[in-house]
């Protein structure tokens, strides 16, 4: 079955729209630092407004303890979306109490409001159903029509995401359908040469995806932390570096794997080694053959893929047709170990047909290195969902929208 979209729901004049957006940005002192997932939801929320609905708006920020909590209040991201809108957007104190009540009685068509933390309320993220059921009912009673639009949690079983689109009227808006778009193209039928770039700190959050991927695909490039698990299974000594012992013949079958199927498994040549985990660290740039044969010995730690591997990724990307891009290639945040990503990134906006960044951390790292979001073809609004996506598994934000 198709995904429900928002041709399904017919008018929205004059009703209440609940959209759960995905509204989890990053805050600084209360200042939001990245609006990326703020701006994504534009596209849904204007249409909505265009046809007169009266949007009531929900999303989660943070982790907060399933209690209010003022410094995960969705208070900076209303004021936010109110000027990205040009129009003024409400601000609830709760998520289903009287202010939320008030806030929506009070909207008239056109008009927006934002409640308040979704993850204020414990019922929201329960494993218990009844418990999340309980507290979807209170939602529904404010609305008369659902659009789920937060792509980032898709992959959860959660009142608002999952509960909430089987007791109300349903369907994706533009970002979530465009998410599931654009992943199906890189499942179903790529563009070939299609290139896996994976990064981040752990192999262990990424083994099913390169389970999945590894019958798909024409080149794997392992970079970030990860790949220091996989110079291991190589026989290298990686010194004080990121490994997983653990993961060393999980990651050996990958290696044995891949060349029985033919895929190209970009390993690093070269690593920067550096004295310690700083930003004004000592560091060399060391052969992945020899990482504790610096100045720094076994106790160097690598921080970012070498010049040559990123020269080596970059040609690979660069002759690609189609290339999903997930986890940064080293300390991004820290500007002494941020080449490897900003080549990487600079590569895949050279690709040649479609180029994906898988959300999370990569998208923060291209908007922080200075890329605009329009230089790719397309940054996933949900690193986590993305990757689920991806690894072949059933997401029930989307399964509850129709889609199979």
């Amino acid at each position: 079955m198709a995904l429900r979209t928002l041709d399904s729901l017919g008018s929205l004049a004059g009703k209440r729209v609940i959209v759960r957006v995905d509204f989890n940005v990053p805050l600084k002192d209360g200042v939001i630092t990245d609006d990326g997932r703020v701006r994504a939801a534009l596209p849904t929320l204007n249409a909505l407004i265009n046809q007169g609905a009266r949007l009531v708006l929900c999303s989660h920020l943070g982790r907060p303890a399933g209690a209010p909590d003022p410094a995960f209040s969705l208070a900076p991201v209303a004021q936010r979306l109110s000027e990205l809108l040009g129009k003024p957007v409400a601000m609830a104190r709760d998520t289903v109490g009287e202010s939320a009540h008030e806030a929506v009685a009070a909207l008239e068509d056109g008009e927006v409001a934002v409640l308040e933390n979704l993850r204020f309320n414990a019922g929201e993220t329960a494993k218990d159903a009844a418990e999340r059921r309980a507290f979807a009912e209170q939602l529904a009673a404010l609305g008369d029509a659902l659009v789920s639009d937060g792509f980032g949690v898709v992959h959860r079983k959660q009142a608002s995401v999952y509960d909430l689109a089987e007791i109300l009227p349903s369907a994706a808006g533009f970002l979530v359908a465009g998410e599931v778009e654009v992943l199906d193209r890189l499942t179903e039928n790529p563009q070939r040469p299609y290139t896996v770039v994976l990064g981040g700190s752990k192999v262990s959050d990424k083994l099913g995806v390169i389970a999945h991927l590894l019958p798909r695909v024409d080149r794997l490039l392992v970079g970030g932390g990860m790949m220091f698990t996989f110079l291991a299974a190589q026989g290298h000594k990686v010194g004080a570096s990121l490994l997983e012992a653990d993961q060393l013949d999980t990651v050996t079958g990958y290696m044995r794997e891949a060349a029985e199927r033919g895929v190209e498994l970009v390993l690093p040549v070269d690593a920067v080694m550096a004295s310690s985990f700083s930003a004004d660290a000592e560091h060399v740039v060391a052969d992945a053959a020899h990482l504790e044969d610096t100045a720094f010995g076994a106790s160097g730690m690598g921080l970012d893929i070498g010049p040559r591997t990123a020269e080596l990724f970059a040609e690979s990307i660069r002759d690609s047709r189609t290339v999903f891009w997930n986890g940064p290639m080293g300390v991004f945040e820290m500007s002494a170990f941020a080449a490897g990503t900003r080549t990487v990134a600079q590569a895949l906006t050279e690709v040649e047909g479609l180029s994906v960044v898988g959300g999370g951390d990569s998208a923060a790292a291209v908007r922080q290195l200075g890329f605009s979001d329009d230089a790719f073809g397309h940054i996933s609004t949900g690193g986590g969902a993305s990757l689920e996506f991806l690894e072949g598994k059933k997401l029930p934000g989307l399964e509850v929208l129709g889609w199979q």
